[in-house]
């Protein structure tokens, strides 16, 4: 899956793919090979970037073009409309 977001993220916030890598500690052509799609990112990644980021692993991944992150008070209305629902 090419995640052409994480490039994105980390152009905006004018950083190298080496100062990612060191942020979610893998090597700076492991992080390339997620940019690229090459390899799948592990969840505690994505999570770690998303935290990084202030953005939600949606929005990294492309289910969301919503930017900001999640608020715990969002996720249960979403689960209390869900509950409604079914």
């Amino acid at each position: 899956m090419n995640i052409r977001r994480l490039k994105d993220l980390r152009e905006d916030h004018d950083l190298l793919q080496k100062d990612i890598a060191k942020i979610i500690n893998v090597s700076q052509q492991q992080y390339n090979k997620y940019e690229l799609g090459i390899n799948s990112i592990p969840i505690e990644k994505l999570d770690k970037l998303a935290t990084f980021y202030n953005t939600s692993i949606d929005y990294i991944i492309g289910k969301t073009n919503i930017k900001k992150a999640y608020q715990l008070n969002e996720i249960n209305h979403k689960q209390k409309i869900s509950y409604q629902i079914n």
